[in-house]
């Protein structure tokens, strides 16, 4: 049996900017994190030849090319997996719809998962450039590339991609009193609602064109917030993502709606510096900045316009996808 752990991740600024249509032109990067929430991969040998693969649903096929999961089904063929396997799937937050990266996650740590099954361990550079392929080229996901980088290699990374298609996964080795104090000032809620992602997502790719003034933009500042992450300017990067939100809901025109800016606007008065939503939009979670003193406030505010959310406390993980438990 194996099982890998991989994490999901808050991005700050830049999203947008790591798709390929619009880096392989401009350029583009990303400042981002990952956190101390997972998803795990349990795979263990059968008996028989038949795959049984477990999620919210429950798989049980004799070929690889039948199963309905399509992630697991390219990433078994990635691999050279045929038959006799069991996949299982646990998260710590719901598995998709989220903004945390779940899919990508899942990718790579199924990829990390099947790799250590057979016998070979890769590393995270490998992990990550076969999870872009299996979702953008195999499957035709229109997304970008920062999920699959910041769950193969974890911590707090500058995650630059440049024209030519090289991508560079940047840890940028904080000090421990610049976690303590990133950390200390990250609030996440959930509000709720989970969204499919791929509408917007879509809408967002087709309008790369019309936006690269925009995205542009957004890279700019995703390269202000690596120095201010460096100098430990924690406030003034807070300051820039709301910069950045404002940015971000020009991408495409469901990211934001009343209910999410009414949320965002009463964590502002409550005293957030700053924010966005994760991921795509849409719903999933809110992550914001709040001084120490403030969280309460913003705390009982957020929460007022969150019926059916709450609260998630994160912390940051410096680890990305890995094995916890291996035994043949």
């Amino acid at each position: 049996m194996i099982i890998t752990r991989t994490p999901l991740r808050i991005s700050f600024l830049g999203g947008g900017t790591d798709f390929p249509d619009f880096y392989k032109k401009y350029g583009g990067c990303v400042v981002t994190t990952a956190i101390d929430k997972y998803v795990y991969v349990i795979v263990k040998e059968r008996f028989d030849k038949q795959i049984y693969v477990n999620y919210s649903i429950k798989e049980i096929v004799d070929r690889v090319g039948e199963l309905k999961h399509e992630l697991v089904r390219e990433a078994m063929r990635k691999v050279g997996v045929k038959d006799g396997i069991e996949i299982s799937f646990q998260s710590d937050v719901p598995s998709s719809g989220s903004g945390l990266g779940s899919s990508s996650t899942v990718t790579v740590g199924t990829l990390n998962a099947l790799y250590q099954y057979t016998g070979r361990a890769v590393d995270a550079q490998k992990l990550a450039r076969e999870s872009c392929e299996i979702e953008i080229e195999k499957l035709g996901k229109p997304i970008g590339v920062q999920d699959q980088y910041i769950a193969a290699f974890g911590g707090v990374r500058f995650l630059e991609f440049k024209k030519s298609g090289k991508i560079v996964a940047e840890d940028l080795q904080l000090s421990e009193e610049i976690l303590d104090d990133l950390k200390s000032c990250l609030m996440v809620f959930y509000t709720g609602r989970t969204r499919a992602a791929g509408s917007i997502l879509q809408e967002q790719k087709e309008n790369i064109k019309a936006k690269n003034v925009v995205l542009m933009k957004m890279a700019k500042q995703a390269r202000e917030a690596k120095e201010l992450l460096v100098a430990g300017k924690i406030y003034s990067l807070g300051k820039l993502m709301d910069e950045g939100w404002k940015l971000k809901r020009q991408l495409a025109s469901r990211i934001s709606d009343p209910e999410i800016e009414r949320m965002y606007n009463a964590a502002k008065r409550a005293g957030a510096i700053g924010g966005k939503i994760s991921g795509a939009g849409g719903g999933g979670f809110l992550t914001l900045f709040v001084p120490t003193g403030k969280r309460e406030a913003v705390r009982k505010a957020v929460t007022a316009c969150l019926p059916a959310g709450r609260e998630m406390p994160v912390g940051l993980a410096r680890d990305g996808s890995k094995v916890i438990f291996n035994i043949r």
